[in-house]
This record gives structure tokens, sequence and C-alpha cells, in this order.
């Protein structure tokens, strides 16, 4: 067998490189490192990174993920992370799970024993105060979500995006899609609750339309929150390879309403929960076109 050939289609396949085992190419170098690691592991020692060594590999790094961030040049340097790799994003206020003020996902997701590859993003709004909120609803329900923005447009990512997680609704949506919460309690009521907190007034949204009703007036999000969504956006094109696209109607405009494309999980860019199904109306009056073509 040739040893180098295999390798090299298990890392296209599985989602590994040299570096997971300490080496640059995949020369004698890498099999006897990966022949090293297989037998601390008590594995078989073949030098080859099949879907058992990949999955033990993959198991240590997440399990350790913050001793392979990259070194900042400084303290404002963030990074997001997909399939135990580490990506750069735009943005100073990130938190990932694994940091001291972060928030990890304890269930309601799914760990991939291989390298996932996400078609689309959705975007949600969590009904919630804050991200802390939401992400204590989301536990305590058994759901999931890759990623909160909250009212002061951090970032928390609590879990790798190559993990599964149960935030669109039907099991396909979650397969194929990466989610964030964007944090807006959506009542005008509680406008009065964010005042107190020094956050301000939220903008009021009394034009929106989604599946071909106007809504009652509610509250939209901050700029500084969809800022952090444009530089969320733009990391997890790069990390991922989801275009930078939205679900459009004839008009050329963001669509306002179920787009087959979406509920079929053919789409491939980024969309608002209501365009995979009319049961729900998040993000109405989110200008997703416009907000993509920003970035």
């Amino acid at each position: 067998m040739d040893k180098y050939f295999y390798n090299e289609a298990s890392a296209q396949k599985l989602g590994w490189d040299p570096t997971w085992f300490n080496c640059t190419k995949f020369n004698d170098d890498l099999i006897q490192a990966i022949e090293k690691y297989q037998k601390s592991k008590g594995l078989a020692a073949d030098g080859l990174c099949g879907p058992g060594t990949y999955r033990r590999i993959y198991t240590d790094r997440q399990e350790s993920i913050e001793s392979f961030r990259p070194s900042s040049k400084s303290n404002k340097d963030s990074f997001i992370v997909y399939n135990s790799e580490y990506f750069d994003i735009q943005w100073p206020k990130v938190k990932l799970w694994f940091e001291g003020s972060g928030l990890k996902m304890k269930k309601g997701f799914k760990k991939m024993s291989h390298k996932r590859d996400p078609k689309f993003f959705v975007c949600h709004w969590d009904v919630c105060l804050s991200s802390q909120s939401c992400y204590n609803v989301l536990n305590n329900r058994g759901l999931s979500v890759h990623f909160l923005i909250d009212n002061d447009g951090t970032i928390y990512q609590t879990m790798d995006m190559n993990d599964v997680a149960y935030h669109a609704g039907a099991k396909n949506w979650n397969d194929l899609s990466l989610g964030v919460e964007i944090s807006n309690a959506y009542y005008p009521k509680h406008q009065d609750w964010y005042v107190k907190q020094g956050l301000g007034e939220r903008p009021i949204i009394s034009d929106a339309i989604v599946h071909g009703e106007r809504l009652k007036p509610f509250t939209g999000f901050y700029q500084e929150q969809l800022e952090a969504l444009k530089a969320l956006m733009r990391a997890v094109n790069k990390a991922t390879g989801i275009p930078l696209k939205a679900p459009l109607d004839r008009s050329k405009c963001t669509n306002t309403t179920v787009s087959k494309k979406c509920a079929e999980g053919r789409f491939e860019g980024f969309v608002s929960h209501y365009h995979l199904t009319n049961r729900k109306i998040d993000c109405a009056g989110l200008d997703l076109k416009k907000l993509l073509k920003e970035i």
C-alpha cells in the first residue's frame, strides 16, 4: 500500500492535515509520527490515519483545543473554530466555548466523526434579553446553536462548527447548516429594560413583511450587533466556503417568505429562519442581501 497516497486521500476526505501530528508534509516523518501517536493510544501502529485514528486525534484536539490557539500578535486577535482549526475573524469581541467567560453547549448537538461541509448559515433572533438567557433556554430545551451575538456585539461560539447543532428544526437542515442566535427580545415593551441596562433603545421595525403579512412593530437589532454579524459572516465564508449569497425574490431583493431551495436544502449561502419554514418569522426585516453587500 502507498502510505503517502492513503494519508493524502484520508486527509482530503476526513479533514485533517500533517500539522495535527506536528508535521508539515505527507512523507516518512508523518508516517512515523502517526505510528507514534497510534502506539500512545493503544491503536494498531500502521502509520495510516484512517477513520479510527482520525476520530481519536480529533477528540484529543477538541479536548485540548485551547493549546492549539495561534500565537496572537496582540490581545485584539480573535478566532473562530472549524474542524479543530482556528480561523481569523476581524472582530474584537469574540468568546470561544472553552474560555473563562465563554458559553459551551452541554447537550442538543451531534459530534461528527469526519469533516462536515455545511452549505448554509441560518440567522435567528432569540426572543431573549441576552445571550446568557438564550443559552440557558437552549440548554434547558436540549437545543443548541453554533454562535450567539449579545446586545453589545459580543460573539459567543459555543461549539466547533464541525459539530451539528439542533437549531433549524428538521434534521436535514441541521445537518447542512450553521446557526446564530442574535439577542433581541422582540417585543417593544422591553425597551425600558434595555435603557436601564445602559444599552439604549433599540430601533423599532414597523414595516417588516414576512410570508405576505405585515408584522406589528417590534424591536430590531443594535448596529453593533449587525456589524458583529457581518464580521461573523465574512469569517464563516473564509473558513467553510459558504457563499456570501442570500435568497432573492423575482425582483432580486431579499426574499420575504419561504424559499423552496432553502426548504429543500439546496440553497448555499446565508438565510433567515423564515426562509426555511412558514412557521417562523425570524429574522423578518433583516435585509441579508444589503448586509452581505456591505461585507
